[in-house]
């Protein structure tokens, strides 16, 4: 396995249930990173979005940008080009969800907040790992982690947040990029697919990459 890896500051992103902060805390791990993860669990209004998303829509978003702004602000720039950090979050994805859950006049106010909290300007990634998996693969990764509230999740919503994704990253070029099929790997458990995937991360160091593994019965 590679010992060390170019780069100072990656962001691993995805839809809900690809893996995307197992992956995160495993680079952090391997590497002494320093991780910067989103807490669902700390957003009040998550649950209750899930049961009642038209009421609880706009205070939901609104507490995640907060949450992410503030992460955000904690990176030091000094520290960022001696340690390594790895996050499982992009602030610019923030939007994503505020496109799909919210109504013309909360997103209209979405946006006057986004717009003025975000224009302080924030450190590029030094690469994005954008991790994609179908829809079946997404919902059984999200039924096997058991959080009881994400268990009310409609494939309808999930479905427009993977299509949402593909797009943001179809015109993404703010950083290199690599985009990774995982729905045929093991990121956490399989020692195999994780060294692949670090010999892909090593060589992703511009422009725009993509990492499709063979299924399991070709490797």
């Amino acid at each position: 396995m590679n010992k060390t890896i170019p780069q100072r500051y990656i962001v691993i992103e995805g839809p809900i249930g690809v893996g995307k902060t197992h992956l995160a805390k495993r680079l952090a791990e391997s590497f002494s990173g320093q991780t910067l993860l989103e807490e669902p669990e700390q957003n009040p209004f998550l649950e209750k979005f899930y049961t009642h998303p038209k009421q609880s829509a706009l205070p939901t978003q609104l507490s995640f940008l907060m949450q992410r702004i503030k992460l955000n602000k904690s990176l030091q720039q000094d520290d960022l080009f001696m340690d390594l950090h790895i996050s499982d979050f992009l602030i610019e994805k923030d939007r994503l969800f505020a496109q799909i859950i919210l109504d013309d006049d909360e997103l209209a106010l979405y946006n006057m907040v986004y717009d003025n909290l975000t224009t302080q300007h924030s450190r590029t990634p030094d690469l994005v790992i954008y991790l994609q998996a179908p829809l079946a693969v997404l919902k059984n990764r999200v039924t096997q982690r058991g959080i009881g509230y994400e268990q009310r999740i409609e494939d309808g919503y999930l479905q427009r947040l993977t299509e949402a994704y593909a797009d943001f990253f179809h015109y993404y070029d703010a950083s290199p990029l690599l985009i990774v099929n995982a729905e045929q790997i093991n990121l956490v458990d399989n020692e195999q697919d994780y060294d692949n995937l670090l010999a892909q991360i090593a060589r992703s160091q511009s422009g725009r990459h993509y990492y499709n593994p063979l299924p399991v019965s070709e490797k």
